[in-house]
């Protein structure tokens, strides 16, 4: 690969060659900080990502196509622009794209505009199963890196694959019910859900947040930066949104649940998710509250009721419903949480139940942790009885931010994210924590 001389960067020093093993170490933040300094181009970048993608997604199995011409004009519109003096915050960044995402979205402008250099559709779960925690492709299930006997989760299956076998550093996703949190804890990076506008959209009430999948605190703060643009933000929920700290102001009160009071969480999982809440408190990025009771109410039939299409809400029976959502327009932001009008009596007593006892925690509490899952990831053959989505899925509902951090692995090696809740627009506390964990050598 070439990196172009010095007659075509002005002042630029020439960038060296950059292999693949040398791309695979580079988070997106360095990357961008390479092409500013003219020791990347975007050129030489994409060709590193596409090369390493044809290299290593034989066995992930993460994209479902590769974009390789688009990916070079694009790369090519990134360095004029670097050349002309424009400094773009994520410039030459390669980005994975969930396949349910339209790449002419407003959300995929935002991230382009910033710099990014889409480089292909990343997989999803395919037809014939009522559980989404997997990705299809056309040669098979997607694999989870860490092993690949597992699922990589869903449904932002590939995204979460895609990032954590370094074939590219930031993944967009989309999160409905858990749908970028549980594949970031089963492949051990950063899943964030933005908080969520929940608006009605193709006729449901519950819909999916907008989140990225990434290896580093910082290069998430920087795809909600993206998305934040000038302030407006996509569709306006994001525009609420406190630019990212680096560092908590203090150590972040926080209230621990295993359970939430009604998911059957595997004691090794929550024992492992906890342990890594006890070293951020005994690093001082967080504060226990133990006396704190979180008691939610059980969101499964009202999840299902207000995620349903119009007219299909008689008929869903007990239907498993580990789902995401399968739209791409962003969140509105005069609604933090589901919409009820269209719903049950009892789907809504649930719906503000929950928002209820949420918002009450938060009074006492600057923050919220669970297990993202509560279980191990599953095999290619399904979840079984298993609700993998059963701690995430409340905070659809409700609205609220989260994120999945790496809590480490079970003793047979099975990876185990923590989730971290915020109150509404509250997503920098959330990458604050995170990035503080990553200094600490905590994640």
């Amino acid at each position: 690969m070439n990196g172009g001389g010095d007659e075509d960067r002005g002042s630029h020093r020439t960038p060296a060659v950059l292999d693949t093993d040398a791309y695979a170490g580079l988070s997106a933040c360095e990357i961008a900080a390479g092409v500013w300094e003219g020791r990347l181009t975007a050129r030489e970048v994409t060709e590193a990502a596409l090369a390493r993608i044809a290299a290593s997604d034989g066995a992930v199995r993460a994209f479902t196509e590769t974009w390789p011409a688009w990916a070079a004009e694009r790369a090519a519109e990134v360095d004029r622009a670097v050349r002309a003096g424009v400094r773009l915050p994520l410039a030459g960044v390669p980005l994975g794209v969930k396949n349910t995402q339209r790449v002419t979205s407003p959300r995929l402008a935002r991230l382009t505009a910033a710099g990014c250099v889409p480089v292909g559709a990343t997989a999803t779960p395919g037809p014939g199963t009522e559980w989404q925690t997997w990705g299809a492709t056309e040669r098979g299930p997607t694999r989870n890196p860490l092993g690949p006997r597992w699922s990589p989760g869903g449904s932002s299956a590939g995204s979460a694959a895609a990032v954590a076998a370094r074939m590219v550093p930031l993944a967009t996703g989309s999160d409905g019910a858990g749908s970028v949190r549980i594949p970031a804890a089963w492949c051990a990076v950063i899943g964030l859900k933005t908080t969520g506008g929940l608006a009605p959209a193709q006729g449901r009430t519950v819909r999916g947040a907008p989140g990225p999948l990434a290896r580093t605190a910082g290069d998430a703060a920087a795809y909600v930066a993206a998305l934040r643009g000038s302030g407006n933000g996509v569709g306006g929920s994001i525009g609420t949104v406190a630019p990212p700290r680096t560092t908590p102001p203090r150590p972040v009160r926080t209230a621990w649940s295993a359970t939430l009071g009604f998911a059957d969480t595997e004691d090794e999982v929550a024992d492992t998710a906890h342990g890594l809440l006890e070293a951020l408190t005994s690093a001082r990025i967080t504060a226990a509250r133990p006396a704190v009771t979180v008691l939610l109410p059980d969101p499964a039939r009202c999840w299902r009721e207000l995620r349903a299409p119009d007219g299909e809400r008689s008929s869903l029976g007990t239907a498993r419903a580990d789902i995401d959502a399968r739209t791409d327009r962003a969140p509105r932001t005069d609604h933090h949480a589901a919409r009820t009008d269209r719903v049950s009596p009892a789907a809504a007593r649930t719906a503000s139940a929950l928002a209820l006892a949420v918002r009450e925690i938060f009074t006492e509490v600057d923050m919220l942790a669970t297990p993202t899952t509560p279980g191990p990831p599953h095999g290619h053959e399904g979840p079984g009885a298993a609700l993998s989505v059963a701690l995430t899925w409340a905070f659809n509902i409700t609205g609220h931010p989260a994120l999945s951090l790496s809590a480490g692995r079970t003793a047979d090696g099975a990876p185990v994210g923590l989730q971290l809740v915020a109150p509404h627009g509250r997503e920098a506390d959330l990458l604050a924590v995170a990035a503080a964990a990553e200094r600490e050598g905590l994640v």
